[in-house]
């Protein structure tokens, strides 16, 4: 299983495309490394046994997401595009914040207008953004155990009356399996705190099952306790955000228009988007306010890159669109991505069958001038299993599971 985990680990490193290189991040930015691991305990009700992995298969994604017991080892430099800066006072916070947490958090993050400036954020004056969390764990009904102990008043009155189990088996209802407490006063700010497991998370980020978390990963965000295994999934999602926002564009165009596209994916066919009250410029705001951040994350994957260039220092970039090329951005989409274009274009006229011949099947798609537009439109991404037609959370308390938005 060992060796069958590296294999996989060194498969998924070489779809992260990092070849290009450039300083290492300023370690006084870096977060915090995770201390070592205490020898193992005997299990207790308070050690709950680790899941059995899901059921085996040939491709390199189950296997990623399904060994969380096996260690990685990545290079000390991999995925260090993923470390963005953020001025000392944040970091302190955020660590801070982090800290006075009880239960085992493996990786932690901190995004939104609360971490990284947006235009027109500023427009509330005197009133302090809510700060984003996501807290990846490996065992999400014992980590809520622990924190309905220490923090019982973040948790809703039916959560704290009907315990942990309760809790774990509402956040698993949805695709996404993420569980929010939102308005949680800490350190004298607001948070909003949201908890998945190692597996789902790790399971969205390659496959896009959900695009929940992976698509909030598109985005700048802060690091705070890191994990190999999250890094190296993260590091393919950013390069699948790549091929699929090149898939819309055309032989040339600028970082910004990329930055858009990317960030357009986790709002593509989200109904909160139609609401009277949601800002319609809110995509070009985080990147306007954002493009160093997203410079920083991107540059590096997208040189990486087949049939890209795009110079240091320039904004200009410029792409090989032939259908060979499309065709293998298409083939290494996330599968559930990929399934939704198959049943699109599977019975098209003027496309051969796939399993007669593979090749011509994805150069004819790639080759489609619709596909670009059936992306774009949002139509590969909406759907009950990706989304729910429910707003954000953010508008009330009075529910807790923020799996249902983009």
């Amino acid at each position: 299983m060992i060796h069958a985990a590296r294999r996989s680990a060194r498969f998924v490193r070489c779809l992260s495309t990092e070849t290009a290189s450039s300083p290492s991040p300023d370690p006084s930015h870096l977060p915090p490394q995770p201390r070592p691991q205490a020898r193992q305990q005997p299990r207790s009700s308070l050690t709950p046994r680790k899941a059995e992995p899901a059921s085996s298969s040939s491709s390199t994604s189950s296997t990623i997401s399904s060994n969380s017991s096996t260690p990685l080892r990545l290079p000390r430099d991999f995925g260090r595009n993923q470390l963005l800066s953020v001025p000392n006072s944040t970091r302190a916070l955020l660590e801070e914040i982090v800290a006075t947490f009880k239960s085992p958090i493996r990786y932690a993050f901190a995004y939104g207008s609360g971490v990284f400036e947006q235009e027109g954020s500023s427009l509330v004056k005197d009133k302090k953004p809510m700060l984003d969390f996501i807290f990846a764990v490996s065992h999400p009904e014992h980590w809520h155990s622990i924190n309905l102990a220490q923090n019982p008043s973040h948790y809703a009155l039916h959560a704290r009356v009907l315990g942990s189990d309760f809790v774990g088996r509402v956040q698993n209802w949805g695709p996404a399996a993420v569980w929010f407490n939102p308005f949680v006063p800490v350190c004298d700010v607001n948070i909003k705190y949201g908890v998945i497991s190692v597996d789902n998370l790790c399971t969205d980020l390659l496959t896009w099952n959900s695009l929940y978390v992976a698509g909030r990963m598109h985005k700048p965000l802060r690091i705070i306790k890191d994990d190999a295994r999250v890094r190296l999934t993260q590091q393919v999602n950013l390069t699948s955000a790549i091929r699929t926002a090149l898939l819309t564009l055309p032989e040339t165009f600028d970082e910004r228009q990329l930055f858009e596209r990317i960030t357009a994916l986790s709002y593509s066919g989200d109904p909160r988007m139609a609401l009277p009250f949601e800002n319609r410029s809110k995509i070009s705001n985080i990147v306007n306010a954002q493009t160093l951040q997203f410079r920083e994350l991107y540059h590096r994957l997208v040189v990486g890159l087949p049939g890209v260039e795009w110079a240091e220092g320039s904004n200009v970039i410029k792409q090989d669109a032939s259908p060979q090329t499309r065709a293998s951005h298409l083939r290494k989409l996330p599968s559930e991505l990929r399934n939704r274009i198959d049943v699109r274009f599977a019975v098209k006229a003027g496309i051969p069958s796939k399993e007669s011949d593979e090749a011509g099947y994805w150069s004819r798609v790639a080759g489609d001038p619709s596909l670009p537009k059936a992306i774009q439109s949002g139509w590969c991404f909406s759907s009950p299993h990706l989304r729910s037609p429910l707003a954000d959370l953010k508008l009330s308390k009075l529910s807790e599971v923020d799996s249902i938005d983009l």
